[in-house]
């Protein structure tokens, strides 16, 4: 069984205060688009939200479970654990919310790139990765939660086995990486609203 977990509890400073998960692109709020691309590779998606109130913004949302942070206020890895104990499957698809290509093929290849590896994690080089756009081994996951220091996402890639995917590996379903579109910005959002290419569409990459 597959699992996405998709972390929708940032606070949002960087985008003025609007919930960037419901910025419009090409018609589709940013979840909506997520968990369309995500329906065709996955058997349950998991949203994982700070808190209750914050979990009942998604109830129009089909098909979805949404659950809230355990350990709160550590950022993504605090999302990330309560994602894996939530899950049923035993890989683990991991994205951030604003995040509006996603690519099913990309997705799909991480999962079956993963092999004997505890992690698929696409990198553009040894310092630059994507572990917010990536496929994980959920037993992995909860291993080294149950007792790690640092609440950065960089040693506990480092310290379990990681396959480190390049990005280009990824091109013959995202010739122009737009999967790892992210919007932080109201700025961003005019901009690629500003195209008339899709996201299926070879773009110049945002990065």
């Amino acid at each position: 069984m597959r699992s996405a977990v998709v972390l929708v509890g940032g606070e949002a400073r960087r985008a003025n205060g609007k919930e960037k998960y419901f910025f419009i692109y090409q018609g589709k709020t940013f979840i909506e688009r997520l968990v369309d691309t995500l329906r065709q590779v996955v058997d349950e998606i998991i949203l994982v939200a700070r808190d209750p109130e914050q979990c009942r913004r998604f109830d129009h949302i089909e098909g979805v479970r949404c659950i809230t942070d355990i350990r709160q206020g550590i950022g993504p890895i605090g999302g990330l654990h309560a994602g894996a104990l939530a899950a049923k499957g035993d890989l683990l698809f991991v994205s951030a919310c604003d995040m509006p290509c996603l690519d099913a093929g990309v997705i799909s290849y991480l999962f079956d790139t993963i092999g004997d590896s505890d992690a698929a994690i696409p990198s553009w080089n040894q310092d630059m990765l994507e572990p917010l756009h990536a496929v994980y081994r959920r037993e992995v996951l909860l291993e080294y939660l149950k007792n790690h220091e640092s609440y950065s996402l960089r040693p506990m890639i480092r310290s379990i086995n990681t396959r480190y995917v390049p990005v280009n590996e990824l091109r013959a379903y995202d010739p122009g990486l737009r999967s790892f579109t992210n919007i932080n910005k109201l700025e961003d959002l005019e901009r690629i609203n500003g195209r008339h290419t899709p996201c299926t569409d070879t773009p110049d990459n945002s990065r």
